[in-house]
Protein backbone atom coordinates (compact mmCIF):
# COMPACT_ATOMS: atom_id res chain seq x y z
CA UNK A 1 0.00 0.00 0.00
CA UNK A 2 1.22 3.50 -0.86
CA UNK A 3 0.10 6.41 1.33
CA UNK A 4 1.70 9.75 0.49
CA UNK A 5 0.89 13.35 1.37
CA UNK A 6 2.76 15.90 -0.74
CA UNK A 7 2.89 19.58 0.23
CA UNK A 8 4.09 21.89 -2.54
CA UNK A 9 5.13 25.46 -1.79
CA UNK A 10 4.45 26.49 -5.41
CA UNK A 11 5.50 25.47 -8.92
CA UNK A 12 3.09 22.56 -8.95
CA UNK A 13 2.89 22.67 -12.76
CA UNK A 14 6.47 23.72 -13.46
CA UNK A 15 9.36 21.72 -14.95
CA UNK A 16 10.84 21.47 -11.44
CA UNK A 17 8.02 19.22 -10.27
CA UNK A 18 7.83 16.87 -13.25
CA UNK A 19 10.14 14.28 -11.71
CA UNK A 20 8.51 14.28 -8.23
CA UNK A 21 5.08 13.85 -9.84
CA UNK A 22 6.35 11.03 -12.07
CA UNK A 23 7.99 9.24 -9.15
CA UNK A 24 4.77 9.31 -7.17
CA UNK A 25 2.65 8.09 -10.07
CA UNK A 26 5.14 5.27 -10.63
CA UNK A 27 4.62 4.17 -7.02
CA UNK A 28 0.85 4.28 -7.40
CA UNK A 29 0.83 2.22 -10.60
CA UNK A 30 -0.40 2.55 -14.19
CA UNK A 31 -4.12 2.33 -13.41
CA UNK A 32 -4.17 5.20 -10.94
CA UNK A 33 -7.42 7.15 -10.88
CA UNK A 34 -6.18 10.75 -10.74
CA UNK A 35 -8.36 13.82 -10.24
CA UNK A 36 -7.92 17.56 -9.90
CA UNK A 37 -10.18 19.33 -7.38
CA UNK A 38 -10.93 22.82 -8.70
CA UNK A 39 -12.43 24.45 -5.58
CA UNK A 40 -9.58 26.84 -4.58
CA UNK A 41 -9.86 28.82 -7.82
CA UNK A 42 -13.55 28.14 -8.45
CA UNK A 43 -14.44 31.81 -8.01
CA UNK A 44 -12.06 32.99 -10.74
CA UNK A 45 -13.36 33.93 -14.18
CA UNK A 46 -10.55 31.92 -15.80
CA UNK A 47 -11.27 28.74 -13.82
CA UNK A 48 -11.82 26.68 -16.97
CA UNK A 49 -8.51 27.86 -18.38
CA UNK A 50 -6.66 26.99 -15.17
CA UNK A 51 -8.13 23.50 -15.23
CA UNK A 52 -7.21 22.95 -18.88
CA UNK A 53 -3.64 24.15 -18.34
CA UNK A 54 -3.17 21.84 -15.36
CA UNK A 55 -4.54 18.86 -17.28
CA UNK A 56 -2.28 19.70 -20.23
CA UNK A 57 0.75 19.82 -17.93
CA UNK A 58 0.06 16.43 -16.40
CA UNK A 59 -0.75 14.90 -19.78
CA UNK A 60 2.18 16.32 -21.76
CA UNK A 61 4.91 16.80 -19.13
CA UNK A 62 4.15 14.14 -16.52
CA UNK A 63 2.58 11.61 -18.86
CA UNK A 64 -0.67 11.07 -16.94
CA UNK A 65 -4.29 11.86 -17.68
CA UNK A 66 -5.95 13.71 -14.82
CA UNK A 67 -9.71 14.02 -14.54
CA UNK A 68 -11.59 16.83 -12.83
CA UNK A 69 -13.79 16.83 -9.74
CA UNK A 70 -15.59 20.14 -10.08
CA UNK A 71 -16.81 21.77 -6.86
CA UNK A 72 -16.59 25.50 -7.46
CA UNK A 73 -19.21 26.85 -5.10
CA UNK A 74 -21.41 25.89 -2.18
CA UNK A 75 -24.20 25.02 -2.01
CA UNK A 76 -23.95 23.20 -5.34
CA UNK A 77 -26.47 24.21 -7.99
CA UNK A 78 -27.18 20.59 -8.99
CA UNK A 79 -27.23 18.25 -5.95
CA UNK A 80 -27.29 15.09 -8.08
CA UNK A 81 -24.34 16.17 -10.21
CA UNK A 82 -22.51 17.19 -7.04
CA UNK A 83 -23.11 13.77 -5.49
CA UNK A 84 -21.58 12.17 -8.58
CA UNK A 85 -18.56 14.50 -8.35
CA UNK A 86 -18.05 13.57 -4.68
CA UNK A 87 -18.32 9.89 -5.58
CA UNK A 88 -15.56 10.39 -8.14
CA UNK A 89 -13.45 12.13 -5.49
CA UNK A 90 -13.88 9.23 -3.08
CA UNK A 91 -13.03 6.74 -5.81
CA UNK A 92 -9.80 8.53 -6.81
CA UNK A 93 -6.35 7.22 -5.90
CA UNK A 94 -4.55 10.57 -6.38
CA UNK A 95 -6.13 13.92 -5.52
CA UNK A 96 -4.58 17.24 -6.51
CA UNK A 97 -5.53 20.83 -5.69
CA UNK A 98 -3.54 23.99 -6.12
CA UNK A 99 -3.73 27.77 -6.49
CA UNK A 100 -6.55 30.12 -5.58
CA UNK A 101 -7.87 31.29 -2.22
CA UNK A 102 -7.50 29.12 0.90
CA UNK A 103 -10.41 30.84 2.64
CA UNK A 104 -12.67 30.32 -0.38
CA UNK A 105 -11.68 26.64 -0.53
CA UNK A 106 -12.43 26.15 3.16
CA UNK A 107 -15.84 27.83 2.87
CA UNK A 108 -16.67 25.69 -0.15
CA UNK A 109 -15.61 22.46 1.52
CA UNK A 110 -17.24 23.17 4.90
CA UNK A 111 -19.85 20.52 5.65
CA UNK A 112 -19.07 18.63 2.43
CA UNK A 113 -17.60 15.19 1.79
CA UNK A 114 -14.20 16.65 0.85
CA UNK A 115 -12.41 16.59 4.25
CA UNK A 116 -13.35 12.98 4.99
CA UNK A 117 -12.57 11.91 1.43
CA UNK A 118 -9.04 13.29 1.79
CA UNK A 119 -8.60 11.61 5.16
CA UNK A 120 -9.91 8.30 3.85
CA UNK A 121 -7.59 8.43 0.85
CA UNK A 122 -4.54 8.78 3.08
CA UNK A 123 -5.79 6.19 5.55
CA UNK A 124 -6.74 3.53 3.02
CA UNK A 125 -4.02 4.02 0.42
CA UNK A 126 -3.38 6.60 -2.26
CA UNK A 127 -2.00 10.10 -2.44
CA UNK A 128 -3.01 13.70 -1.81
CA UNK A 129 -0.93 16.43 -3.46
CA UNK A 130 -1.84 19.96 -2.40
CA UNK A 131 0.00 23.09 -3.52
CA UNK A 132 -0.09 26.80 -2.82
CA UNK A 133 -3.57 27.85 -1.62
CA UNK A 134 -4.70 24.25 -1.18
CA UNK A 135 -1.56 23.46 0.84
CA UNK A 136 -2.52 26.17 3.33
CA UNK A 137 -5.68 24.23 4.21
CA UNK A 138 -3.79 21.07 5.22
CA UNK A 139 -2.77 22.28 8.65
CA UNK A 140 -4.44 22.75 12.00
CA UNK A 141 -5.06 26.40 11.10
CA UNK A 142 -4.93 28.38 7.85
CA UNK A 143 -3.79 31.88 6.93
CA UNK A 144 -6.50 33.85 5.05
CA UNK A 145 -3.89 35.28 2.71
CA UNK A 146 -5.92 37.68 0.59
CA UNK A 147 -7.89 39.05 3.52
CA UNK A 148 -4.73 39.96 5.41
CA UNK A 149 -2.32 40.90 2.61
CA UNK A 150 -4.72 42.51 0.12
CA UNK A 151 -7.64 43.74 2.24
CA UNK A 152 -5.61 44.76 5.27
CA UNK A 153 -7.34 42.80 8.01
CA UNK A 154 -5.33 42.13 11.16
CA UNK A 155 -3.55 38.76 10.97
CA UNK A 156 -5.66 35.84 12.15
CA UNK A 157 -6.06 32.13 11.62
CA UNK A 158 -8.93 30.18 10.10
CA UNK A 159 -9.61 26.63 11.19
CA UNK A 160 -7.85 24.30 8.76
CA UNK A 161 -8.74 20.81 7.54
CA UNK A 162 -5.92 19.34 9.65
CA UNK A 163 -5.28 16.66 7.04
CA UNK A 164 -1.61 16.70 8.04
CA UNK A 165 -2.43 16.27 11.72
CA UNK A 166 -4.85 13.41 11.20
CA UNK A 167 -2.36 11.63 8.95
CA UNK A 168 0.83 12.17 10.99
CA UNK A 169 -0.09 13.53 14.42
CA UNK A 170 1.78 16.79 13.70
CA UNK A 171 -0.02 19.90 14.94
CA UNK A 172 1.21 22.45 12.47
CA UNK A 173 0.17 25.44 10.41
CA UNK A 174 1.28 24.81 6.83
CA UNK A 175 2.71 27.89 5.09
CA UNK A 176 3.69 27.56 1.39
CA UNK A 177 5.43 30.31 -0.61
CA UNK A 178 7.82 30.49 2.37
CA UNK A 179 10.59 32.35 0.54
CA UNK A 180 8.37 34.56 -1.63
CA UNK A 181 10.17 37.70 -2.80
CA UNK A 182 7.54 39.39 -4.97
CA UNK A 183 7.44 42.39 -2.67
CA UNK A 184 10.85 43.59 -3.77
CA UNK A 185 11.28 46.47 -1.33
CA UNK A 186 8.89 45.04 1.27
CA UNK A 187 8.80 41.67 3.00
CA UNK A 188 6.48 39.14 1.36
CA UNK A 189 8.08 36.00 2.74
CA UNK A 190 5.91 33.47 4.53
CA UNK A 191 3.08 33.50 1.97
CA UNK A 192 3.00 37.29 1.66
CA UNK A 193 2.73 37.82 5.42
CA UNK A 194 6.27 39.01 6.13
CA UNK A 195 8.11 38.70 9.43
CA UNK A 196 5.96 41.17 11.36
CA UNK A 197 2.65 39.53 10.54
CA UNK A 198 4.04 36.01 10.96
CA UNK A 199 5.15 36.83 14.51
CA UNK A 200 1.64 38.08 15.24
CA UNK A 201 0.22 34.85 13.86
CA UNK A 202 2.65 32.72 15.87
CA UNK A 203 1.43 34.38 19.06
CA UNK A 204 -2.08 33.21 18.21
CA UNK A 205 -1.14 29.56 17.66
CA UNK A 206 -2.17 26.91 20.19
CA UNK A 207 0.63 26.18 22.67
CA UNK A 208 1.34 22.76 21.14
CA UNK A 209 1.43 23.92 17.51
CA UNK A 210 4.21 25.15 15.22
CA UNK A 211 4.67 26.49 11.70
CA UNK A 212 5.73 24.21 8.83
CA UNK A 213 6.99 26.25 5.88
CA UNK A 214 7.71 25.09 2.33
CA UNK A 215 9.64 27.25 -0.14
CA UNK A 216 8.44 28.04 -3.63
CA UNK A 217 9.21 25.41 -6.29
CA UNK A 218 9.75 22.99 -3.43
CA UNK A 219 7.83 20.04 -2.02
CA UNK A 220 7.69 18.04 1.18
CA UNK A 221 6.80 14.43 0.34
CA UNK A 222 5.52 12.61 3.42
CA UNK A 223 5.46 8.80 3.25
CA UNK A 224 2.83 7.92 5.83
CA UNK A 225 3.89 4.29 6.12
CA UNK A 226 7.62 4.81 6.74
CA UNK A 227 7.38 8.29 8.27
CA UNK A 228 10.03 9.56 5.83
CA UNK A 229 9.71 13.20 4.76
CA UNK A 230 11.70 14.06 1.63
CA UNK A 231 12.31 17.63 0.48
CA UNK A 232 12.24 17.89 -3.32
CA UNK A 233 12.68 20.77 -5.75
CA UNK A 234 14.78 23.91 -5.38
CA UNK A 235 14.44 25.16 -1.82
CA UNK A 236 13.87 24.11 1.76
CA UNK A 237 11.26 23.00 4.26
CA UNK A 238 11.27 24.82 7.59
CA UNK A 239 10.01 24.04 11.08
CA UNK A 240 9.55 27.33 12.92
CA UNK A 241 8.69 27.91 16.58
CA UNK A 242 8.36 31.56 17.63
CA UNK A 243 11.11 32.73 15.29
CA UNK A 244 13.47 29.77 15.76
CA UNK A 245 13.89 27.77 12.57
CA UNK A 246 15.07 24.30 11.66
CA UNK A 247 15.80 24.16 7.92
CA UNK A 248 15.84 21.02 5.76
CA UNK A 249 17.29 21.58 2.26
CA UNK A 250 16.15 19.90 -0.93
CA UNK A 251 17.57 16.43 -1.39
CA UNK A 252 17.45 15.54 2.30
CA UNK A 253 15.05 13.18 4.02
CA UNK A 254 14.00 13.48 7.65
CA UNK A 255 11.34 11.73 9.70
CA UNK A 256 7.99 12.80 11.07
CA UNK A 257 9.49 12.31 14.53
CA UNK A 258 12.36 14.69 13.75
CA UNK A 259 9.89 17.34 12.60
CA UNK A 260 7.91 16.83 15.79
CA UNK A 261 11.08 17.03 17.89
CA UNK A 262 12.02 20.40 16.41
CA UNK A 263 8.48 21.64 16.90
CA UNK A 264 8.39 20.34 20.45
CA UNK A 265 9.71 23.50 22.07
CA UNK A 266 6.23 24.82 21.32
CA UNK A 267 4.91 22.18 23.68
CA UNK A 268 3.87 19.79 20.95
CA UNK A 269 3.24 16.23 22.02
CA UNK A 270 5.00 13.31 20.39
CA UNK A 271 2.85 12.34 17.40
CA UNK A 272 1.27 8.94 17.50
CA UNK A 273 1.79 7.02 14.26
CA UNK A 274 -1.38 6.74 12.23
CA UNK A 275 -1.78 3.19 11.03
CA UNK A 276 -3.33 2.42 7.67
CA UNK A 277 -6.86 1.09 7.70
CA UNK A 278 -6.66 -2.63 6.94
CA UNK A 279 -8.74 -3.88 4.06
CA UNK A 280 -10.83 -6.76 5.42
CA UNK A 281 -10.16 -9.98 3.57
CA UNK A 282 -13.79 -11.10 3.79
CA UNK A 283 -14.92 -8.42 1.36
CA UNK A 284 -15.02 -8.38 -2.43
CA UNK A 285 -11.47 -7.95 -3.84
CA UNK A 286 -10.67 -4.55 -5.33
CA UNK A 287 -9.43 -6.03 -8.61
CA UNK A 288 -12.70 -7.88 -9.04
CA UNK A 289 -14.61 -4.65 -8.47
CA UNK A 290 -12.45 -2.84 -11.02
CA UNK A 291 -12.88 -5.65 -13.55
CA UNK A 292 -16.65 -5.67 -13.09
CA UNK A 293 -16.93 -1.91 -13.50
CA UNK A 294 -14.65 -1.96 -16.55
CA UNK A 295 -17.00 -4.51 -18.11
CA UNK A 296 -19.97 -2.25 -17.43
CA UNK A 297 -21.25 -4.45 -14.60
CA UNK A 298 -22.29 -2.11 -11.80
CA UNK A 299 -24.91 -4.38 -10.26
CA UNK A 300 -22.52 -6.98 -8.88
CA UNK A 301 -20.21 -4.66 -6.89
CA UNK A 302 -23.18 -2.56 -5.76
CA UNK A 303 -24.98 -5.62 -4.43
CA UNK A 304 -21.92 -6.87 -2.55
CA UNK A 305 -21.11 -3.48 -1.07
CA UNK A 306 -24.71 -2.89 0.00
CA UNK A 307 -24.75 -6.32 1.65
CA UNK A 308 -21.65 -5.29 3.57
CA UNK A 309 -23.22 -2.02 4.70
CA UNK A 310 -26.32 -3.92 5.84
CA UNK A 311 -24.35 -6.44 7.92
CA UNK A 312 -24.57 -5.53 11.65
CA UNK A 313 -21.40 -7.50 12.42
CA UNK A 314 -19.12 -5.59 10.05
CA UNK A 315 -16.41 -3.65 11.99
CA UNK A 316 -15.85 0.10 11.46
CA UNK A 317 -12.96 -0.42 9.05
CA UNK A 318 -15.22 -2.61 6.95
CA UNK A 319 -17.85 0.11 6.76
CA UNK A 320 -15.18 2.59 5.67
CA UNK A 321 -14.05 0.15 2.99
CA UNK A 322 -17.62 -0.37 1.78
CA UNK A 323 -18.39 3.35 1.59
CA UNK A 324 -15.27 3.92 -0.49
CA UNK A 325 -16.14 1.13 -2.94
CA UNK A 326 -19.74 2.30 -3.11
CA UNK A 327 -18.44 5.70 -4.19
CA UNK A 328 -16.43 3.99 -6.92
CA UNK A 329 -19.53 2.23 -8.22
CA UNK A 330 -21.63 5.41 -8.10
CA UNK A 331 -18.90 7.23 -10.01
CA UNK A 332 -19.05 4.54 -12.67
CA UNK A 333 -22.80 5.05 -12.96
CA UNK A 334 -22.15 8.70 -13.73
CA UNK A 335 -19.57 8.05 -16.45
CA UNK A 336 -20.75 8.74 -20.00
CA UNK A 337 -21.21 5.74 -22.25
CA UNK A 338 -18.79 5.51 -25.17
CA UNK A 339 -21.37 5.13 -27.93
CA UNK A 340 -18.76 4.45 -30.60
CA UNK A 341 -17.31 1.45 -28.77
CA UNK A 342 -20.78 0.19 -27.87
CA UNK A 343 -22.01 0.05 -31.48
CA UNK A 344 -18.66 -0.84 -33.09
CA UNK A 345 -19.24 -4.65 -33.43
CA UNK A 346 -22.65 -4.16 -35.07
CA UNK A 347 -21.49 -1.39 -37.42
CA UNK A 348 -18.43 -3.31 -38.55
CA UNK A 349 -20.54 -6.39 -39.25
CA UNK A 350 -22.94 -4.31 -41.36
CA UNK A 351 -20.04 -2.73 -43.23
CA UNK A 352 -18.65 -6.17 -44.03
CA UNK A 353 -22.03 -7.15 -45.50
CA UNK A 354 -22.10 -3.87 -47.44
CA UNK A 355 -18.59 -4.53 -48.80
CA UNK A 356 -19.70 -7.97 -50.02
CA UNK A 357 -22.75 -6.45 -51.68
CA UNK A 358 -20.60 -3.83 -53.43
CA UNK A 359 -18.13 -6.48 -54.59
CA UNK A 360 -21.01 -8.42 -56.12
CA UNK A 361 -22.53 -5.22 -57.60
CA UNK A 362 -25.68 -5.52 -55.49
CA UNK A 363 -25.93 -1.76 -55.28
CA UNK A 364 -29.43 -1.57 -53.86
CA UNK A 365 -28.43 -3.69 -50.85
CA UNK A 366 -25.23 -1.69 -50.40
CA UNK A 367 -27.15 1.59 -50.44
CA UNK A 368 -29.75 0.20 -48.03
CA UNK A 369 -27.06 -0.60 -45.45
CA UNK A 370 -25.52 2.86 -45.81
CA UNK A 371 -28.90 4.60 -45.60
CA UNK A 372 -29.93 2.54 -42.59
CA UNK A 373 -26.75 3.47 -40.74
CA UNK A 374 -27.26 7.13 -41.65
CA UNK A 375 -30.79 7.01 -40.25
CA UNK A 376 -29.31 5.66 -37.00
CA UNK A 377 -26.89 8.58 -36.80
CA UNK A 378 -23.83 6.82 -38.21
CA UNK A 379 -22.08 8.47 -41.14
CA UNK A 380 -20.22 6.20 -43.60
CA UNK A 381 -17.50 7.55 -45.90
CA UNK A 382 -15.93 5.50 -48.69
CA UNK A 383 -12.16 6.02 -49.04
CA UNK A 384 -9.40 4.33 -51.10
CA UNK A 385 -8.53 2.35 -47.97
CA UNK A 386 -12.08 1.20 -47.31
CA UNK A 387 -15.15 2.48 -45.49
CA UNK A 388 -14.74 4.81 -42.52
CA UNK A 389 -17.52 5.66 -40.10
CA UNK A 390 -18.33 7.84 -37.13
CA UNK A 391 -21.24 8.49 -34.81
CA UNK A 392 -22.72 11.94 -35.35
CA UNK A 393 -22.96 13.83 -32.04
Amino acid sequence: MTRVLTILGSGETSPTMVTPHQRLFARLGPDTRAVLLDSPYGFQENADELTEKAQQYFRESVGREVGVVSFRSAPPADPLAHAQEMARLRAADWVFAGPGSPSYALRTWAGSAVPEALHDRLAEGGAVTFASAAALTLGLVTIPVYEVYKVGESPYWLEGLDVLGRATGLRAAVVPHWNNAEGGTHDTRFCWQGERRLRMLEDQLPDDAFVLGVDEHTGLVVDLDSGACEVVGRGTAVVRVHGDEWVVPAGETVSVEQIAEHGRSAGAATPEPVAPVPEPQLFFPDQAIDDALAAGDVRTPLALVLDTLDDPDVPPEGLRWARSRLARAVAALGDPVDVTETVRPLVELLLELRAQARAEKRWAESDAVRDGLAAAGIEVRDTPDGAEWEVRR
